[in-house]
């Protein structure tokens, strides 16, 4: 018999994730976005619109979750609890706190609820090919519940244990991607206050081992001016890097580099940069005063 498919989220990861989910599944139960255009596209198409969480949670056999963090994770929850009943299936693709994650999954085993964490690598644009890849954490018979849904959207389900691997995994894969977010940012002011020219720079660079889409992202555009190429936040940046330090902190393996790669993005958000995209920290008048002595 098909699921009944929710989606809660459809922000630029989550608009791509609702159309492959409608294509391959037949169906899906949405909640409208600030976005109209996203929700009234897939209405269009033959998508359920909801008016709340807990409305589309009574019509859903899975309710998957593309959202921000994990406040608004929990947020949600608590919302479709009253409502949840046993066997239906969560699934949170977001990169959450890992306390909170763990403490998510014992609320819903609580209610008989069955939950999964697929954390997700990739970008808006894996999102609309379907080619994003889920770092699962869940019981075994969960994740053999779960990974068929996964698979509308994704083109790799790799399930790394129970819940709380996921976001594990997660961590490790983000900890390199802002790492590397930094490094070349805070490069490429070096380059601009060296009198360096960026595209000269990037083409040599491509063809060596620092190449990386990561460097494609963030300076592929800006160095012809267009500083809107990375679609993520510097306040997600620093969100996702405070998770990291402190799941090292508490695992007792915290680095002076994890902190750094915070702090460089904690120190942008506080500057008033929260909602630009990653790539627009190399804007002059952004990374000037980034790097800008103390």
């Amino acid at each position: 018999m098909a699921q009944e498919i929710g989606l809660i989220g459809l922000g630029a990861m989550g608009a791509g994730m609702g159309r492959n989910i409608l294509a391959g599944s037949g169906g899906l139960h949405a909640l409208a976005n600030r976005n109209r255009a996203v929700i009234d596209g897939l209405v269009a198409a033959g998508a359920v619109e909801h008016a709340s969480a807990a409305d589309l949670a009574r019509a859903c056999d899975v309710v998957v979750l593309c959202l921000p963090n994990s406040d608004v994770v929990e947020q949600v929850v608590d919302e479709m609890l009253p409502v949840l009943r046993p066997g239906q299936i969560v699934i949170d693709t977001g990169t959450s706190a890992l306390p909170s994650t763990l403490k998510l999954a014992q609320t819903l085993n609580d209610k008989g609820v069955l939950f999964a964490e697929a954390p997700l690598t990739g970008g808006a644009q894996q999102a609309e090919e379907g080619q994003l890849g889920a770092l699962v954490g869940a019981a075994p018979e969960v994740f053999a519940r779960v990974a068929p849904v996964l698979d509308l959207f994704c083109s790799s389900v790799q399930h790394f244990g129970p819940v709380g691997a996921g976001a594990k995994a997660k961590f490790v894969n983000n900890y390199m991607v802002m790492g590397i977010a930094a490094l070349v940012t805070e490069a490429f002011h070096t380059a601009a206050e060296e009198g360096l020219d960026w595209g000269k720079l990037y083409d040599v660079v491509t063809r060596g081992s620092a190449s990386s889409g990561v460097l494609d992202r963030v300076i592929g555009n800006a160095k012809d001016g267009d500083f809107m190429g990375y679609v993520f936040s510097v306040e997600n940046a620093a969100k996702d890097m405070r998770y990291i330090a402190d799941m090292q902190e508490q695992e007792g393996h915290a680095t002076p580099l994890s902190r750094a790669v915070h702090d460089l993005f904690q120190h942008a958000v506080e500057q008033g940069h929260g909602a630009r995209r990653l790539s627009e920290l190399l804007r002059p008048e952004v990374r000037t005063r980034l790097f800008a002595e103390e």
